[in-house]
């Protein structure tokens, strides 16, 4: 199990320079007009895991395997985009299909790249693309209630439930708030869910800056991680150009390029893990002599659907599962020491898996 996040923003804020630095490839084309990227692309790309490389050291594991997830580049959107501006219908169509959305802001001053817009403002392009959503979401809305009013007159259950849903949304939404802001009772969860819409995926803000302002932020930055803040969300600060200047270089010329620079690891490690924890995310691990594997999976997890992410027999036969927390794992260098401490406990069907947990699933054929 993984995850597809969204990049998203304005034409010429960096965003397939982002996703050439994730996927470390040039599939998407990066120049300086609106709408080189004509396809949405997908990248999958793993996830930075010290650990993993921890526990295949100790024990002599021959593969390592991590955790992926994909990210997906998708064109600028510009205003008129929910009424089928520029390339409007096809990607917001894209964006509906991710998990989340990561808005990818212009953070920098540059005279050779133009601004779509004509000036420099995060925060005004962030109302710009989130409204073009909202719009798209206001129109879906109003569109299904008519139906689901005909519906719930008949004293259909389900049809009551999912139209109370799309009012409270459609009251966030005209009062100009995105529809994330609501929470929906544990029993309303899956009908939300299945109203997909856009504004009510979680968002990641990345302040897209210069090289200058890649390990301390700017003034632009500044103001998109206090608008984060007041919503309670995350924001990542990331110079796009540097991440793909560093994709090319070997680990030792990057190692010096980020000492230089006053960076302990790439921009991109810490947008990936904000991505991780924007979904509630958590990694277990399998770890033998042949292989060690991170494997994702929804954080509280109960056991035996962490193990159906390996396969679903394990899911439909689990008998228990064999468990060292990874701090232990480490601390006594391997399975049998941790056996010998009394560190390895047997789990059954109730345990929430944790994340860093060293697993070992048994089950019945």
């Amino acid at each position: 199990m993984g995850f597809k996040c969204g990049i998203v923003g304005l034409p010429n804020v960096g965003k397939s320079t982002l996703f050439n630095a994730l996927t470390k490839t040039a599939a998407a084309q990066a120049a300086n007009y609106p709408f080189c990227t004509i396809e949405p692309n997908v990248g999958e790309v793993a996830m930075p895991e010290p650990r993993l490389n921890v526990l295949a050291a100790i024990a002599g594991s021959k593969e390592i395997i991590p955790t992926r997830m994909n990210f997906v580049d998708i064109a600028g959107l510009v205003r008129g985009a929910s009424k089928g501006e520029g390339l409007g219908n096809q990607f917001l169509a894209t964006i509906r299909e991710c998990d989340a959305i990561a808005y990818v802001l212009r953070c920098f001053d540059n005279d050779d790249i133009t601004h779509v817009e004509g000036r420099v403002d995060p925060l005004s392009d962030l109302e710009t693309v989130e409204t073009e959503l909202m719009l798209a979401d206001l129109e879906s809305l109003e569109k299904r209630i008519v139906n689901l009013e005909k519906k719930a007159k008949q004293n259909d259950k389900d049809a009551k439930q999912t139209l109370a849903l799309c009012i409270e949304a459609k009251k966030l939404l005209d009062m100009g708030k995105p529809a994330r802001l609501y929470m929906p009772d544990l029993e309303d969860k899956k009908a939300w869910d299945m109203l997909q819409l856009l504004t009510a995926k979680p968002v990641l803000y990345v302040c897209n800056v210069d090289e200058d302002a890649a390990s301390a932020g700017n003034d632009y930055s500044a103001k998109v991680d206090a608008h984060a803040k007041s919503e309670n969300a995350q924001s990542v600060t990331i110079c796009a150009q540097m991440e793909a200047d560093l994709a090319a270089l070997s680990d030792d010329e990057a190692a010096e390029y980020l000492e230089m620079n006053g960076l302990s690891e790439p921009g991109l490690n810490r947008l990936i893990r904000s991505g991780y924890d924007l979904l509630g995310l958590a990694t277990y691990f399998t770890i033998g002599p042949k292989e060690a594997r991170a494997w994702t999976i929804p954080k509280n997890c109960p056991a035996p659907k962490a193990a159906g992410v390996i396969h679903g027999d394990f899911e439909k036969g689990f008998i228990r599962a064999e468990t060292i927390a990874y701090d232990d794992f480490v601390s006594f260098k391997g399975e049998q020491g941790a056996k010998e401490a009394g560190k390895m406990r047997l789990e059954g069907k109730e345990y929430q898996v944790r994340d860093g947990d060293v697993m070992h699933f048994r089950f019945a054929n």
